[in-house]
């Protein structure tokens, strides 16, 4: 049986309005939206039909099976890497179509001498973790050494890029919000 409270709530909160939003687009008091996103009252289904259209969905497809949920994990098959032998480096998006989330996780692996592009100044935040190997990362004129187990985060608002000088292959799983690579 659907929980039609919680699934409300839910979509609410995907599109990021608050029950204030949700109600003034609905002309519902917020009182009204509280009692029903916790099961204290049932809409009608006049009353329904605006909701859903206020949260940009229809009747069909708000009591479809839950057969469309989102993919949480993901296996190596459904991974996309791209290699580039010119600069040595190797990249595997670990979500697909990542592009669509609020972040984008990336397995970079760094060959003997090899570096990542230089990545122009953007919006969001960048976070990376060492796997293995040493990697240099240059934002604008400062180079930082990490090595195996450092992590690093930063807001990219000058140029920046890894690099790996060691001999040895480095792997550095890389966040970037929101998505650019």
């Amino acid at each position: 049986m659907i929980d039609i409270g919680d699934k409300i709530k839910r979509l609410r909160l995907k599109l990021g309005l608050t029950q204030e939003e949700l109600a003034a687009r609905t002309e519902l008091s917020k009182g009204f939206i509280s009692q029903l996103e916790r099961n204290l009252t049932s809409p009608s289904i006049a009353t329904l039909l605006d909701i859903l259209e206020a949260l940009g969905t229809d009747i069909a497809a708000f009591f479809a099976a839950d057969a469309v949920n989102e993919k949480v994990v993901f296996s190596p098959d459904d991974m996309f890497v791209n290699e580039d032998s010119e600069i040595g480096a190797s990249i595997c998006w670990l979500v697909p179509n990542a592009q669509k989330n609020a972040l984008e996780p990336i397995l970079v692996t760094l060959a003997a001498g090899g570096s990542t592009v230089e990545d122009d100044p953007h919006e969001g935040e960048e976070f990376g973790y060492v796997l293995s190997g040493s990697i240099v990362l240059t934002i604008g004129s400062s180079k930082l050494r990490l090595k195996k187990g450092d992590s690093f985060c930063f807001k990219p608002i000058e140029t920046h890029y890894i690099s790996n000088p060691a001999k040895s292959e480095a792997r550095v799983i890389w966040v970037v919000t929101p998505p650019s690579f």
